[in-house]
């Protein structure tokens, strides 16, 4: 097994089945939302097309009331949840969400529990294929939602090939735009998940659905079809986004290099890290060197690659370990967690404001037409 270096692609790892008939539905699509209300109705159309249910889980500058509010001519059952500030009684504490706590390597997102809610609700309500997507994804043909549906009979998740603006890491985009080849791989934007089957949560970090993706040891079945597109943003307007992912694209990269050459989670011991560790220390010092003295972009990007940089300095094999230990027993946590889980009875889709109750979570709905609108606040 050669020595521990990022590599510009992982699509090595990928299924290559293709997909089958149509003839499968999507339960629901799952929204995390942290945007104005607007930026939901592309979600909203896709749930009108495919006739599943929309679930929106809100913070920040996203709140349920007004999602129901402008989603109100959607031919669309629509659930708009307020996230709670607070963790959610019924769902496990993990370590993972805490060992970061009182250490600069710790990344403040709400992502990741929106996501753990998804999948929680799914299970209770008796879901068996969802769709997460993002706020700021497009899926300009609402079939590529069903034949990633359909390859779920054979993978554990199958994301859209995401095109538009690439769905990268800083030092990635940064390492693309110096002239580097880079590839992206599957994510949590847009993605189906198998939620009778999959016992996997998003720890709360950076690449959390890279983390998802895996089993005990290795890469679940994943696979790929269809288009996204992913909305333009400047990867470099703040460096402390790349200080904030640097962790994260740390443990992600590190494991999946391993995987793309056999190996298993249980291979990345201290003396792996210590050498992934310096070999993305010169990753980012050769990104760097690219970077054109003469540009305006490549200054914004070179601060930010000094920024990721000075964070990784801060990050030692030991934290790798300590990490992904916290990791692997939070898995079996949740694995514990999602067996004893109960659905709330009835055909799929039926008894979700019994989900809703049960978790704690206060509903208020209103019907218009064929549609269904309700927001549901904690």
């Amino acid at each position: 097994m050669s020595a521990g270096v990022q590599r510009w692609s992982h699509r090595g790892l990928i299924s290559a089945a293709a997909p089958r008939d149509l003839g499968v539905r999507v339960d629901a699509i799952i929204v995390p939302s942290g945007r104005h209300e607007a930026a939901l109705r592309e979600a909203a159309r896709l749930a009108s097309e495919l006739e599943c249910l929309l679930l929106v889980l809100s913070s920040k500058s996203s709140r349920a009331r007004r999602v129901a509010d402008s989603l109100g001519g959607v031919d669309a059952e629509v659930i708009a949840v307020d996230f709670p500030r607070e963790p959610i009684a019924r769902l496990p504490a993990l370590e993972t969400s805490t060992i970061l706590n009182n250490s600069r390597l710790r990344r403040r997102t709400d992502t990741s529990a929106k996501r753990n809610l998804g999948l929680v609700v799914a299970r209770m309500a008796g879901w068996d294929r969802v769709v997460f997507l993002d706020d700021d994804i497009l899926v300009p043909d609402a079939n590529d939602l069903l034949r990633a549906a359909a390859l779920l009979d054979t993978c554990d998740a199958v994301g859209l090939r995401v095109g538009g603006f690439p769905d990268n890491s800083v030092v990635c985009h940064a390492n693309r735009d110096t002239g580097a080849e880079q590839d992206t791989f599957v994510g949590g934007g847009a993605m189906a998940v198998a939620t009778d089957r999959i016992d996997s949560f998003f720890p709360e970090i950076y690449n959390e659905d890279w983390f998802f993706l895996t089993d005990d040891t290795t890469l679940r079945p994943v696979g790929q079809t269809g288009i996204a597109l992913q909305k333009d943003y400047d990867p470099y307007a703040n460096p402390d986004r790349a200080r904030d992912e640097e962790f994260g694209d740390v443990l992600a990269e590190g494991l999946f290099a391993l995987f793309d050459d056999g190996g298993k989670i249980g291979d990345a011991t201290e003396d792996y890290w210590r050498e992934f560790l310096a070999a993305r220390l010169s990753l980012i010092t050769e990104i760097k060197a690219r970077c054109r003295p003469e540009s305006a972009l490549d200054q914004q990007m070179r601060a930010s690659l000094t920024a990721a940089g000075g964070r990784l300095q801060f990050i030692t094999p030991r934290d790798c370990m300590v990490y992904i230990g916290a990791w692997q027993r939070d898995r079996e946590r949740w694995r514990r967690f999602v067996r004893k889980l109960r659905t709330a009875g009835g055909r799929p889709g039926q008894e979700i404001w019994t989900v809703i109750d049960r978790l704690g979570l206060t509903p208020n709905a209103m019907s218009a037409g064929r549609r269904r609108m309700s927001t549901a606040t904690a």
